[in-house]
């Protein structure tokens, strides 16, 4: 749980700085968070990242009901 901390730390530290650097909160989230993780800005998800979104929720409604 430390190291999360210290994570998480650091990636607000490190979007402070970007901001700071570009004065745009947008520029600045997603300079600093890994591309891998897939974020992307509210209202601007492609409808495969949506689709698989509805999908997964999907499952998770099927295995509450089991």
């Amino acid at each position: 749980v430390k190291e999360l901390m210290v994570f998480l730390d650091i990636a607000v530290f490190e979007i402070i700085l970007a901001y700071l650097e570009k004065r745009d909160w947008k520029e600045a989230f997603f300079s600093v968070l890994p591309q891998r993780k897939g974020a992307v800005p509210l209202g601007e998800a492609n409808d495969s990242s949506t689709r698989a979104l509805s999908e997964k929720e999907g499952e998770d409604n099927d295995s509450d009901s089991n």
